[in-house]
């Protein structure tokens, strides 16, 4: 474990709190956390991930946008569903990307695990994207990707980061529960009035 780990560990720790309570400096936050992992994962050779966080810091800037005015209206965006059809075009997409980006790796680097680090990077990116939307089902796919990375970083002895995922993973379970809440809080309001 190295100090630069475990100061991106706890920025990606706060980032992700400060996404479950939708407030809007996970955004900036998140840019610092991924500047940071971008250096960790580079020194362990999982280099889709490397390059995952230059992606992440783009979809950062996106999502702050969003989230400020890609409501309607140009007003605060809400937490609402994915619905089937788009949901069945980002599991495409995850798909093809992970073959691609693995296939890739395998055959022209050194990469540690080039289709695990493949699958959870392009995954990664679609469940990124679907934040920035404020899609509910974004916490269900980091759930999933969480449980596979404490996994992957444990073998590559990566055990801070480990953890940082664990924590994670009980803060996506956490966002379900509380986006999906504040989903159906203006439906109950409106009935109430």
């Amino acid at each position: 474990m190295s100090s630069l780990e475990l100061l991106a560990a706890v920025t990606g720790a706060l980032s992700v709190w400060l996404s479950v309570r939708q407030n809007i400096w996970s955004w900036p936050t998140a840019i610092v956390n991924v500047v940071l992992y971008a250096l960790v994962f580079r020194d362990a050779k999982l280099y889709a991930d490397m390059g995952l966080q230059v992606v992440y810091a783009v979809l950062s800037i996106y999502g702050w946008y969003e989230w400020l005015y890609g409501g309607q209206g140009r007003t605060r965006l809400r937490v609402t569903g994915t619905t089937p059809a788009l949901a069945a075009r980002l599991i495409v997409i995850a798909a093809a990307g992970s073959a691609l980006l693995g296939t890739l790796l395998h055959r022209t680097t050194d990469a540690a695990l080039p289709y695990m680090d493949s699958f959870l990077s392009s995954t990664s990116l679609v469940a990124q994207w679907m934040m920035t939307k404020k899609l509910l089902e974004n916490w269900l796919v980091w759930i999933a990707v969480d449980v596979l990375y404490v996994g992957m970083f444990l073998f590559k002895g990566l055990y801070l980061t480990a953890g940082l995922y664990a924590v994670f993973l009980g803060l996506a379970i956490r966002g379900y529960i509380d986006w999906r809440r504040s989903m159906s809080a203006p439906v109950a309001a409106a009935a109430a009035a």
